[in-house]
């Protein structure tokens, strides 16, 4: 099965990608300038590369819970993706270990690579549960 991850950011939108249920690969992130924009391009990468499950991360606990979770579903909601099966999973800690992991490899953070390094981290977790 093909899937695929994101990190839904409000500046950026974090991709990876998996193929074989084994090696995820992170992709180049989505910057987003508008909503309408960015979904744009999330649907046109999710059908370009035929992936037929979205697992997208939800910050669990922080103040901003509830906040976080109601903006990214809305956001998925915007998405054409018909077909495409989404699930959430919890991403706590996903982008504090993104940028752990890269420390000393990244000079400009606002690239989205550690964006794209948290949807890695998401997709393997989901993919460790035995999915």
């Amino acid at each position: 099965m093909k899937l695929a991850s994101f990190d839904v950011g409000l500046k950026r939108i974090g991709v990876a990608f998996c193929f074989d249920n084994k090696i995820v690969l992170p992709q180049n992130a989505i910057i987003r300038k508008g909503r309408k924009q960015a979904a744009n391009e999330c649907s046109n990468l999710l059908k370009e590369w035929g992936i037929e499950k979205l697992i997208v991360g939800l910050p669990k606990g922080g103040s901003s819970e509830e906040e976080m979770e109601r903006r990214i579903k809305h956001f998925v909601s915007l998405l054409d993706i018909d077909g495409i099966e989404v699930e959430y999973i919890d991403e706590s800690f996903s982008s504090y270990e993104a940028k752990e992991l890269m420390r000393g490899d990244i000079k400009q953070k606002r690239d989205g690579r550690v964006d794209s390094m948290a949807a890695k981290i998401i997709l393997e977790r989901y993919l460790d549960r035995g999915h």
